[in-house]
């Protein structure tokens, strides 16, 4: 599972906005995203920074949590 914090997601229409683009990478993967801790955890086999780029075209700046 891979945590990212996504500090510039403030909004319901951000959550949709980043779900949508994680499923469009993969469409299989368990998305939870915490707005209050501004965190998306993605349970998936594809790679991180596959996650990270899509987040980032979406136009936000994802942290991959250590």
């Amino acid at each position: 599972m891979y945590t990212f914090d996504v500090n510039d997601m403030t909004c319901g229409h951000c959550v949709q906005t980043i779900e949508t683009a994680v499923k469009g990478v993969d469409g299989a993967a368990a998305v939870t995203i915490d707005l209050t801790d501004h965190a998306v955890k993605i349970a998936s086999a594809e790679p991180a920074s596959s996650f990270a780029d899509a987040i980032k075209d979406a136009g936000y700046t994802p942290q991959l949590r250590a």
